[in-house]
């Protein structure tokens, strides 16, 4: 009993910072129908911002965190402005943005391996190591800030969207962009904002990352499948989805790993992805599409 509640727990744990990683993508997606390949290298790029932080100064990650999202929703401003602002007119803008985003995660990748090498890194506060321990079973306390801040992030996420006015033109205008428009929302200035704001908390994952997992530029192809998992199973754009597939998938992944060892773990996403998109690719929260 003990190792199925600490299964549960570590799942729990990571499924936390899994939420917030794909809970930018889920955003973007769901404003302006950009299917960001890039947003696993914007995530290792807020990872060593917090990690050199760390490093230089000895600021903790989690303190480093808003000044990750910050510098990365300043990158999502510039990046929106230069590669996607005048495209969003045109009727394949979603099957562009895919073409348009991976070669900008092969640029960001390229970018971070020149400044940074390829050499794996992690942060090591002294947290990241340590852990608190409940008779037989231990949490640790890395993955357990992490999921913590994660949930706090999204919760604050969502009483944004809930009940500011920009939060109810970032609804509408996720709702029906052209319904919105004549509505008089300033579409492009809630596509720019909001890409800003998925951007950096892509940075703000990052910062989380750099302690809970090795990471390298490269890394972000392995999460590129994994995060496509969560938010195809969650429904694409919901980003109430995002957080539950995040759960699930986690702690299924957690018990895969368990029984059949931590190279199969990952297979989880992978198969999620496939029988998903196979049986209910709408996911469990988006609209069945219709058909012409």
């Amino acid at each position: 009993m003990a190792d199925i509640i600490q299964t549960m727990i570590l799942g729990m744990a990571l499924g936390g910072v899994f939420a917030l990683m794909g809970s930018g993508l889920s955003l973007i997606f769901g404003v302006m129908r950009i299917v960001n390949l890039a947003h696993p290298a914007l995530i290792i790029a807020g990872a060593y911002t917090a990690y050199w932080g760390f490093r230089l100064a000895g600021v903790d990650p989690l303190i480093m965190l808003p000044v990750a999202a910050f510098i990365l929703a300043v990158v999502g401003i510039v990046i929106y402005k230069l590669v996607f602002e005048r495209e969003a007119s045109s009727a394949k803008y979603t099957q562009m943005t895919v073409l348009l985003t991976f070669a900008l995660a092969m640029i960001v990748e390229g970018a971070l391996g020149t400044a940074f090498t390829n050499t794996q890194r992690v942060t090591s506060p002294g947290y990241a190591t340590d852990a608190f321990f409940i008779g037989e079973v231990f949490i640790p306390k890395g993955q357990l800030y992490a999921g913590l801040v994660s949930l706090a992030i999204i919760g604050g996420l969502s009483l944004f969207l809930k009940y500011s006015n920009f939060g109810y033109a970032i609804r509408a205008t996720t709702q029906n962009r052209d319904a919105a428009e004549l509505l008089g929302v300033n579409v492009n200035l809630v596509a720019m904002v909001s890409f800003a704001i998925g951007i950096g908390l892509a940075g703000a994952a990052g910062a989380l990352v750099s302690f809970v997992f090795s990471f390298f530029p490269a890394k972000h192809w392995e999460w590129i499948a994994i995060l496509m998992s969560l938010v195809v199973l969650g429904g694409m754009g919901s980003i109430l989805g995002t957080v539950v597939a995040a759960f699930l998938l986690s702690i299924v992944a957690a018990f895969v790993g368990d029984f059949f060892g931590a190279t199969w773990s990952t297979m989880t996403f992978f198969l999620a992805l496939f029988l998903v998109l196979l049986i209910r690719p709408q996911g469990l929260f988006g609209e069945k599409p219709e058909l012409a």
